[in-house]
C-alpha cells in the first residue's frame, strides 16, 4: 500500500510538472505572437491562470489569460504599462502555439493603461513631479459624470518644482536657467477626468493645507511669488493625454490616480478580439 501511494504521489507530480511545463510552453508562443503584432520591443508577459491547464487546452476555453506588456509611444516620453485580463478565452490550443489565432472570442475583458510618475514627469517638463491623493480638506476624491459627458475622479494635488525667473515669471519648459533663477516648490488642485478616449488633467488652483493644525510643521512652499504669474503655473500643471485606446480596442470607461501613477480602466463583454492586435495599429 506505501508503495501505492508513493507511486499515485509520483504520477501526481509529473502529472504537474507536465501541465506546467504545457502552459509555460503555450504562454511563450502567445507572448511571441503579441510582440510581433504590436511591434513591442521586448516579449510581453503572458500567465495562463487555471489549473489543470490541459483541462482548458483541451476544451479550448480558457479561464483567465494574464497580458503585462510595455509600450511606447510618440506622444509620451519613456514608456507606458499596458494590462488585460481575458476571462474565457476561446481559442484551440494548435492556434494559440502556431500563432494563427486571430480573430477568437472572449467573455469579458479587463484592460487597463497606467502612466507611471517618471513619465508623468517628463511630459508635464517637470521632472520631479507627484501625483498625491485628493486635498486633505475634501471629504471625497471621487466624482462621477454629472450629466456632463465626462468621467471624473475627483481633483488631485499635483506637487513639483517650477524654476522661476527674478521677475516672478515661470520659465517655459526647454529654457535654460539662469543665475538669478531659482526653483520654487508649488502644489496646486487639478481636476483628473476622463473626456471620451483623452484624460484632461486640468490644475484650477494653488493648493495649501486647509486641515493642518498647529502641530503640524507649515509647508515651505512658497506659491506667494508665483501669483505674479498664476495662470502660466496652471497651465503647466494642465494636459490633455489621447488614451488611443486601451489593448486589443477596449473603449476607456474610468481614470484614477493611484501610488503615483494615472491609471485607465476599461471593460468589454461578449466579443471577439484579433490576438495579433495588442495594440491598435
Amino acid at each position: 500500500m506505501r508503495k501505492l501511494i508513493i507511486g499515485l504521489l509520483c504520477l501526481a507530480g509529473v502529472a504537474v510538472v507536465i501541465d506546467f511545463g504545457a502552459a509555460a510552453y503555450t504562454e511563450y508562443h502567445v507572448s511571441r505572437q503579441l510582440r510581433a503584432g504590436a511591434d513591442l520591443s521586448a516579449d510581453p508577459e503572458v500567465t495562463i491562470k487555471g489549473f489543470p491547464f490541459i483541462a482548458q487546452a483541451v476544451s479550448g476555453r480558457y479561464d483567465d489569460v494574464l497580458v503585462r506588456a510595455r509600450s511606447m509611444r510618440p506622444d509620451i516620453p519613456g514608456e507606458i504599462a499596458l494590462e488585460a485580463n481575458l476571462y474565457g478565452l476561446h481559442a484551440s490550443a494548435s492556434e494559440l502555439l502556431d500563432g494563427t489565432a486571430r480573430a477568437v472570442q472572449v467573455d469579458r475583458v479587463e484592460a487597463q493603461m497606467a502612466i507611471e510618475p517618471t513619465e508623468l514627469g517628463r511630459l508635464f517638463g517637470i521632472p520631479d513631479l507627484q501625483v498625491l491623493g485628493p486635498p486633505a480638506d475634501k471629504a471625497d476624491g471621487t466624482g462621477g459624470s454629472g450629466g456632463s459627458g465626462l468621467t471624473t475622479a475627483g481633483a488631485h494635488v499635483l506637487k513639483g518644482t517650477l524654476p522661476v525667473a527674478a521677475n516672478g515669471r515661470v520659465l517655459a519648459p526647454g529654457v535654460t536657467p539662469g543665475n538669478n533663477t531659482t526653483r520654487v516648490e508649488v502644489q496646486v488642485e487639478a481636476d483628473l477626468m476622463l473626456d471620451g478616449d483623452k484624460i484632461r488633467i486640468q490644475a484650477t488652483r494653488f493648493y495649501k493645507d486647509r486641515s493642518a493644525t498647529a502641530d503640524t510643521p507649515v509647508s515651505t512652499t512658497k506659491t506667494d511669488i508665483l501669483d505674479v504669474d498664476k495662470p502660466a503655473v496652471l497651465e503647466r500643471f494642465s494636459r490633455t493625454i489621447d488614451t488611443k485606446e486601451l489593448p486589443f480596442g477596449i473603449a476607456p470607461t474610468e481614470v484614477e490616480a493611484k501610488g503615483g501613477q494615472i491609471i485607465v480602466y476599461g471593460v468589454g463583454r461578449s466579443l471577439t478580439i484579433d490576438l495579433d492586435r495588442l495594440l491598435q495599429p
